[in-house]
């Protein structure tokens, strides 16, 4: 995770998001899922004050209900810290899921129509994304999946909407400098359209 986040900031990126944890990982053997869940708050308490030094602001998304008090606590610390920094933006997804995301941003709009806040009619792409775990900061532009596995993974289930999709075989542990920036390589090749034809958006 430090290469990866030195490395998008070497290279300009103002947004980077981590799938940390998925809602599915919940899953997995209960001692697998408690040494990730270790893993992780391990991480927090390394890596917060180098992240904060570098003008990093962090933010995590994902159901913290689900998660342990003491994690929660460093998570909501390491927010508390970096709120303020203007540098990168790291956003982590734990215990989080593309469509837990729009099962709860429908029900914020639902909530908000029951209290005469909003008609129905008044809803529109704009809106829903707005209500969306990642509804603050624009849809992301690259996923980059490792591993060699060529699916999304329930990840960002509407914010990638427009994202090209790279896919590499090396696992997440090896991915360095040299395979990021080929992901950012076979980005620019890209034509990104948006629904036009590409001599409109040539």
């Amino acid at each position: 995770m430090r290469q990866t986040v030195e490395l998008a900031a070497k290279r300009g990126i103002s947004y980077l998001t981590l799938f940390a944890f998925s809602s599915e990982n919940w899953r997995r053997p209960v001692e697998e899922v408690s040494r990730l869940m270790g893993l992780f708050l391990e991480a927090l308490q390394r890596e917060v004050d180098d992240l904060h030094r570098n003008n990093v602001r962090m933010t995590f998304i994902g159901a913290r209900e689900q998660l342990q008090p003491d994690l929660v606590k460093r998570i909501t610390a390491a927010e508390r810290k970096t709120k303020d920094n203007d540098g990168l933006r790291l956003l982590v997804a734990v215990a989080y899921g593309g469509r837990w995301d729009i099962v709860n941003a429908a029900k914020s709009l639902a909530a908000k129509v029951l209290r005469n806040e909003m008609s129905v009619d008044e809803f529109d792409d704009e809106k829903f994304a707005a209500e969306l775990a990642l509804g603050d900061v624009p849809d992301p532009d690259l996923l980059i999946r490792t591993g060699g596995e060529q699916r999304i993974s329930n990840f960002l289930l509407w914010n990638l909407a427009y994202a090209e999709l790279y896919f590499c075989d090396s696992l997440w542990p090896d991915f360095g400098e040299q395979q990021f920036d080929d992901a950012l390589a076979y980005y620019a090749s890209r034509q990104r359209r948006y629904g036009f034809t590409g001599d409109q958006v040539a």
